[in-house]
């Protein structure tokens, strides 16, 4: 067996994707060599991938300058200079893509977060987004709220691949992974598969795992009057949950009636994808994230510091569906605590749409 534990975890059904993009990745061989030596096969940005990105890499230096002499707004401006990353990345992916025959090799750009409560301007905004980058194997990002929800489907019944993203809670997963199924039948009814081409559609769904413990973890070190030691045996341990309860939800749904004729008519399922996978709490293991959460049909989307941490030290093993009974002790013990799930859920999605346009602003007055 390969040594590279990120080359073992590709043999075991799960696909790799790096949690970053850059100029200085794409323009210095980086990307590549993490292809070619780690068998990464996709990549997600957003927008505060691609601040810390413009802010930091001296690539985008001569473009900047270039465009503060257009009279483009803002907003075309920081399209103006990553949609070209996008597409260098998308190139690099192809093999990939081709090779998998779709089922990998993607690309993310997420739409504005300013968007997140608006059906109508995400959906045109990622239909804009889609056009001007003009590749397969892109997806766009749109979040998980109950209007990027709404979106999402209309896009799916339009066979725009899309990544849902900011998914923190098994109630949100479930709307999601349902929206999936509305759209695909209304893509089918509408005459957009059949045979081979009904493979075209393409969507994952993004669960994001560190945040949740941060505010989990926070919630119990609040109860004053719960056992200590108990506490402590709680904390760390939400995000796994999380992940592993979407995954047993996923099977059920794909593998299951409610897929069945969509299934049968080609139609891929939606996949899951473990986000947030950097180890906030130094305290815990720094591939926490990934050492439980490995099994076929997944992906998981690793910054730099994790992807390098896995290569050095991690373990590939089939993880995923172990210790389903643990993990549904630990939910009940949490509920029986008075922690509710679908608040944390709710909360931390809030939070994540706020941060993402904080991220945003800085983007747009950094090209300005």
């Amino acid at each position: 067996m390969n040594k590279n534990p990120l080359l073992q975890l590709k043999a075991m059904g799960q696909h790799v994707w790096l949690d970053n993009l850059s100029r200085t990745l794409l323009q210095e061989g980086v990307l590549q060599r993490l292809i070619t030596e780690d068998g990464i096969d996709g990549v997600t940005s957003n927008p505060a991938i691609f601040q810390k990105a413009i802010a930091d890499s001296p690539y985008y230096r001569e473009d900047l300058q270039r465009l503060r002499g257009s009279n483009l707004d803002a907003e075309a401006r920081y399209e103006a200079l990553v949609i070209p990353d996008i597409q260098a990345a998308c190139d690099i992916f192809l093999p990939a893509y081709a090779s998998s025959l779709g089922e990998t090799g993607y690309v993310s750009l997420e739409v504005s977060p300013a968007l997140a409560h608006d059906m109508a301007g995400t959906e045109a905004a990622a239909r804009r987004l889609r056009q001007a980058v003009g590749r397969d194997n892109l997806l766009i990002k749109v979040p998980a709220t109950p209007a990027g929800v709404r979106a999402f489907e209309q896009l799916t019944a339009a066979g725009i691949r899309v990544n849902v993203t900011l998914i923190f809670s098994l109630a949100q997963y479930e709307a999601v992974a349902q929206a999936y199924l509305r759209g695909a039948v209304r893509w089918l009814d509408g005459g957009g598969g059949g045979g081979e081409n009904a493979k075209q559609l393409r969507s994952v769904a993004s669960v994001f795992l560190s945040r949740v413990d941060t505010l989990v973890d926070k919630r119990l070190d609040a109860i004053a009057t719960a056992d200590t030691a108990q506490i402590q045996t709680l904390k760390g341990r939400s995000g796994v949950a999380l992940a592993k309860r979407c995954y047993y939800r996923y099977l059920e749904i794909f593998h299951g009636p409610e897929f069945a004729t969509l299934s049968q008519a080609g139609v891929r399922p939606q996949t899951p994808l473990w986000a947030s996978t950097g180890t906030k709490n130094p305290a815990y293991s720094d591939v926490l994230y990934v050492e439980p959460l490995i099994g076929a049909e997944t992906i998981n989307t690793l910054p730099d510091a994790t992807l390098a941490a896995f290569r050095e030290h991690g373990r590939a093993a089939t993880t995923l569906m172990t210790g389903m009974d643990e993990v549904q002790a630990h939910t009940e013990a949490l509920v029986a605590l008075g922690i509710d799930l679908n608040d944390v859920g709710e909360t931390l999605q809030t939070e994540g749409v706020r941060l993402f346009a904080e991220a945003y602003e800085k983007l747009l007055v950094a090209v300005q």
